[in-house]
């Protein structure tokens, strides 16, 4: 599940993916098919800002 690429998430960063997944959960709970694009690009978008910021991190430190 975790790609060697993703970063180290936050304590803040994680509660939101943990909040994203948990939503997706509830709505597979009600429909296999339901649409759940939104909260995977959410999800998406938070491993993307914390990549960039570990790569920020990182560039400050050399």
């Amino acid at each position: 599940m975790a790609n060697t690429r993703d970063p180290k998430l936050t304590a803040g960063e994680t509660a939101k993916v943990a909040y994203y997944v948990a939503r997706m959960a509830k709505r597979s709970i009600a429909s296999e098919t339901v649409h759940q694009g939104d909260l995977e690009r959410k999800v998406e978008r938070v491993i993307d800002k914390a990549r960039k910021r570990a790569e920020s991190d990182a560039k400050k430190r050399k």
